[in-house]
């Protein structure tokens, strides 16, 4: 598993975290922002009228209405992202990384108006009755020119499609399941077994009535969930008021210089922070990475910039608003750069030959550099005595970027251990359970903040519902964009055996490693965005035209409607 997980990040390396990555996502939002001069700015209040069905037609084409459509599309992106994604990339970036989530959001907003216009526009009627759109669609349909010439993209659709498939497992099946075991286990003491099975079971009766029963239930649910969620978010930060002020300084303060490091938080560096942000901000919001359109694609409409104007809402709820308010939970609660008592992920585990104290700056500035990629430091080679599940060698262990402290070894069976383990370049060789303190990330790290509000220890219940509810929605709307995906790639047959195959492996995750889940998640998204932002760009002057075109049109058919044009 760990040889596994190292293999995910080497390639992560070459795609979301790669040095091309953020430039080219952030840099096609920002290009369509100034191209289409600011659209989630200047159609932010009109899109709220059309989502209400102000403009709505009777004869429109579609299987859901653009509420619908809206929650359906948020319910695939409020999820993990917004409780355990902040809480992952303040841990690995520092505050500063939520400012580069909101700054990812502010673009995206106008990143989704365009992919779901496009989207919307060449969608298809399949055989069934039912419409099918998405990035493969118009990469299929679309009219690519290259020096004059039409060029055929549909091969690139194919491989968007089949992106979008390993993404539906690595983003919205995967983390989501493994996010909800983790937490019922820590809250309620819930085996993970039995929580994965109780809720893919249910997975598997909500998805076989396909979008219109998942569209009935997500915009019941993604109100819901979001209310109880932010209620208990307030009750944190208004309970720990006096730090807020100094939160958002946090989060502005060192948005150009890296997060310091300050307890124990090792420091990140601004680009290391840039890149977690950007990273984890995709992650909530999505936008760029090509999943929304598909669901925006069902709705009852035959304007397509209308649902595009629908789509600017998302990223702005989703990140802007819940992200934020996370954020803001982690850091008033200073719960982020804590050491909490919990058990050892083993992919996290790393033993170093020397003892490290936060205490000594240059070992801080060493394990800084080392962290942020920066440098090399040495790993521990050798054997591991441990008596009574203590070592005694002059070593030190780095878990979840920090060091860890009281560090007690286990058996399988949860007895202390007695033996000798093998670290073979810092990594332990050994099935054993490693407990202590360290920092902790993710929905554990959320879920320990929830505990310093108004609702004390019953704080926590609070995350574990929200997240049972936000990631369990997440993967009823993934199930449908992978199915869309697989009905382009190999037809209508083939969703049957895709949905299966989907709910096995939502059971499966429910007790596998988390790091390597989040890591399996970082690779899919990249698969879908890169080919997806580059056909966007490419469309950019089809983009404008069909923007253009519908304002000219609606003002013929609503003449005393003011518009933003």
């Amino acid at each position: 598993m760990q040889e596994f997980n190292e293999f995910l990040i080497f390639i992560d390396q070459y795609l979301g975290s790669s040095s091309w990555f953020v430039p080219l996502l952030l840099g096609t939002g920002v290009f369509f922002t100034f191209y289409l001069r600011f659209p989630q700015i200047r159609y932010f209040g009109f899109a709220l009228k059309v989502v209400r069905g102000k403009f709505d037609k009777k004869d429109d084409q579609g299987d859901t209405s653009h509420f619908q459509a809206l929650t359906t599309a948020l319910s695939g992106t409020v999820g993990t992202g917004n409780i355990a994604g902040v809480a992952f990339a303040i841990h690995l970036g520092g505050p500063a990384a939520l400012f580069w989530m909101l700054a990812t959001a502010m673009v995206g907003m106008t990143t989704k108006f365009v992919e779901v216009t496009l989207s919307h526009k060449y969608r298809e009627k399949i055989s069934d009755g039912s419409m099918s759109g998405g990035p493969m669609y118009f990469m299929k349909n679309a009219d690519f020119r290259l020096f004059g010439n039409k060029v055929n993209l549909k091969w690139v659709g194919i491989l968007f499609a089949f992106a979008t498939v390993l993404s539906s497992f690595g983003t919205g099946s995967l983390p989501q399941i493994n996010s909800i075991s983790n937490s019922m286990f820590s809250s309620f003491g819930i085996d993970k077994m039995l929580t994965g099975g109780i809720l893919a079971v249910l997975l598997g009766i909500v998805i076989i009535g396909g979008i219109k029963r998942i569209a009935r239930i997500t915009e019941k649910l993604v109100p819901f969930m979001a209310v109880v969620y932010i209620i208990g978010a307030f009750s944190v930060i208004i309970s720990n008021y006096q730090n807020i002020v100094p939160s958002f300084i946090s989060i502005f303060s060192e948005v150009f210089s890296g997060s310091a490091a300050v307890g124990g938080f090792l420091g990140a560096s601004i680009s290391f922070a840039i890149s977690r942000g950007v990273n984890r901000g995709l992650y909530s919001n999505e936008a760029g990475q090509g999943s929304a359109p598909i669901a925006h694609a069902s709705a009852k409409t035959n304007e397509p910039v209308s649902e595009g104007l629908v789509a600017i809402l998302e990223p702005f709820i989703d990140t802007i608003i819940i992200c934020t308010i996370t954020g803001l939970v982690l850091l008033s609660s200073g719960v982020w750069n804590e050491k909490h008592e919990n058990t050892f992920a083993q992919a996290d585990l790393i033993f170093l030959d020397k003892v490290y104290s936060e205490d000594n700056e240059n070992d801080v500035n060493d394990l800084f550099n080392y962290l942020n990629g920066n440098s090399d430091i040495s790993m521990y080679n050798g054997s591991l005595d441990v008596n009574d599940g203590r070592y005694s060698q002059e070593i030190s262990i780095l878990h979840a970027r920090s060091i860890a402290e009281d560090i007690l070894f286990y058996d399988i069976n949860e007895g202390v251990f007695n033996g000798t383990l093998d670290i073979v370049d810092g990594k332990l060789q050994n099935d054993v359970i490693v407990k202590g303190k360290s920092l902790v990330h993710s929905a554990p790290l959320t879920a320990i903040a929830f505990d310093r509000g108004f609702f004390g220890n019953y704080g926590n219940y609070i995350v574990s519902i929200g997240l049972l509810l936000f990631a369990f929605s997440t993967a009823i709307s993934w199930s449908y964009y992978g199915d869309r995906a697989m009905t382009f790639l190999f037809g209508a047959g083939s969703v049957l055996y895709y949905r299966i195959i989907y709910v096995i492996g939502f059971f499966v995750a429910s007790f596998a490693d988390t790091t390597v889940i989040w890591n399996v998640s970082l690779i899919t998204i990249a698969l879908m965005t890169v080919p997806n932002l580059i056909g966007l760009l490419w469309l950019r002057k089809e983009v404008k035209s069909t923007i253009s075109k519908y304002w000219v049109d609606f003002k013929k058919e609503w003449p005393n409607e003011k518009t933003p044009e």
